[in-house]
């Protein structure tokens, strides 16, 4: 975000929380807090007490609000509905099944609200085993993809995007291949291997057509990615993909096949992390693929978030997507890491342009499965940890619920103030009482922020606490100014 400071405009602070209010307010000046502590105490919690606006400018550093500045739109928050977290789901009684993706998926209450889902097309390193749509015996071949079926997605992933688009029928789902079928690959395995240029036309072919059976379902799948993780060949599934040939497959066989079928599937590259952005850039500078890619997509297992920043500087005309990171905590932990894993994935995500963040994955069992042998992800803790019908939530969880309940599809990012920039304040003059003179205000101390403008008016403010002395922050908006309560570690998001 470019640094500015609106200077001619109406400072404004929010004040916060616990316990200070003055003795007369409105409702109108009035600001919901939730909060999460490290020490548990509060997990995304309201506070009883709202923050309050009081008239006036804040001293010293502090957060501005800037709504004359608006960035890019959001598309939702969410998480992975791998095949794994799918086969949990399924195995839970109805009852519990409706209560879980109640609390996830629904907008009233204490609920989150996610709006937005990764699903795999075909199997990914966090099923309990391997399979694509048209699996086939050693040598044979099916290039007209007669025998392609959604097989076992039919059995728990789209039992369980039905019920969940009851729940939340304007959610966003988002495809991902983790390989092609065996028999189009170069090495003819689920891991490893490239795709077989004859095989082109065949994949993209398979490719629409997921997106077309998906449809049949009832199930509309808003984008796709063409390869997860094109440059790692070491899980199970997992395919390898080079830029040139990558290039020639979107520019060739995909682009004609999604305009024949006339899919309005948004198609975005890369999907894999920020250490590489040349690659994406490499395929935008085709004229065909920048007609065709709605954007470019990353994880950040590597490289830092800065990255989707200089995408966005070479191609401002493309959109950002954050569609994968796996976070994770020491169950039974008594503190959680709120403070720093919002930072790196609500706060980071967002201000370097990406219009969605999701999170890897949404369920896993004590022991971290299901998921593939050899090559499957052991580690991979869920947002939520599923015993039979017994739920515990995660860090994961937390982290994307100080974003999706309040920061709603097509909310846009406005300006705020970060660590560096520069602001303007007014001192008085030591010489002569009663003047006024402008100061600027460097803001080292400034906490971790985002800010955002939500479709209904409202402003949404997330701050992220990581020191481990600081205790309040201010905040300006419109005139008004406040000092806002934070326990060191905590996360804060504020509504007004």
């Amino acid at each position: 975000m470019k640094k500015s400071t609106p200077i001619g405009a109406a400072i404004v602070f929010l004040a916060v929380a616990a316990g200070i209010l003055p003795a007369q307010t409105s409702s109108s000046n009035q600001v919901e807090a939730w909060v999460t502590n490290p020490d548990r105490s509060s997990l995304f919690q309201r506070l009883p007490d709202p923050v309050v606006f009081r008239n006036g400018s804040a001293r010293g550093s502090a957060i501005v609000i800037d709504p004359a500045q608006q960035m890019q739109s959001i598309d939702g928050f969410g998480f992975a509905l791998t095949g794994g977290s799918a086969e949990l789901l399924t195995k839970m009684s109805r009852e519990a099944r409706a209560k879980i993706l109640q609390q996830i998926f629904a907008r009233d209450g204490n609920n989150l609200a996610v709006s937005y889902l990764r699903v795999s097309i075909g199997a990914s390193d966090l099923n309990s085993f391997v399979f694509s749509y048209d699996d086939l015996a050693p040598g044979e071949t099916d290039y007209e993809l007669k025998k392609f079926d959604l097989g076992q997605d039919r059995k728990d992933v789209i039992p369980v995007l039905k019920e969940i688009l009851a729940i939340a029928p304007d959610i966003r789902i988002l495809g991902s291949p983790w390989s092609a079928p065996a028999w189009m690959k170069s090495n003819n395995n689920v891991r490893g291997g490239a795709l077989k240029e004859e095989c082109y036309p065949a994949y993209a072919l398979y490719l629409a057509k997921y997106v077309q059976e998906m449809k049949k379902e009832g199930i509309a799948i808003d984008a796709i990615t063409i390869q997860n993780e094109p440059l790692n060949a070491k899980n199970t599934p997992s395919m390898q993909w080079m830029l040139n040939q990558q290039l020639g497959f979107l520019r060739d066989h995909l682009y004609p096949a999604f305009t024949k079928a006339e899919l309005k599937t948004k198609v975005l590259l890369f999907d894999h992390n920020t250490d590489r952005v040349d690659y994406p850039l490499a395929l935008l500078s085709d004229p065909v693929v920048s007609q065709f890619a709605d954007g470019s997509a990353f994880h950040n297992y590597g490289g830092d978030m800065g990255a989707m920043s200089r995408v966005h500087m070479a191609r401002p005309d493309k959109n950002i997507y954050f569609t994968e990171q796996m976070i994770t905590e020491r169950p039974g932990s008594p503190t959680i890491n709120i403070a720093a894993s919002v930072k790196r994935m609500i706060l980071d995500t967002t201000r370097n342009w990406s219009r969605n963040v999701i999170l890897w994955n949404l369920a896993a069992d004590p022991r971290n499965d299901p998921h593939t042998d050899n090559g499957g992800c052991s580690m991979c803790q869920g947002a939520i940890t599923i015993d039979k019908d017994a739920v515990s939530l995660n860090l994961a969880y937390y982290t994307i619920a100080h974003a999706s309940k309040f920061v709603r599809p097509g909310s846009v990012r406005i300006g705020s103030t970060n660590r560096g920039d520069q602001t303007v304040g007014l001192t008085e003059d030591e010489e002569r009482p009663g003047v006024k003179r402008l100061a600027v205000i460097e803001n080292t101390q400034v906490l971790p922020n985002v800010a955002f403008r939500t479709p209904e008016g409202k402003t949404v403010l997330i701050v992220a606490n990581d020191t481990q002395s600081v205790s309040s922050f201010a905040v300006q908006y419109k005139g008004q100014s406040a000092n806002i309560r934070l326990n060191p570690g905590a996360v804060g998001t504020y509504i007004w």
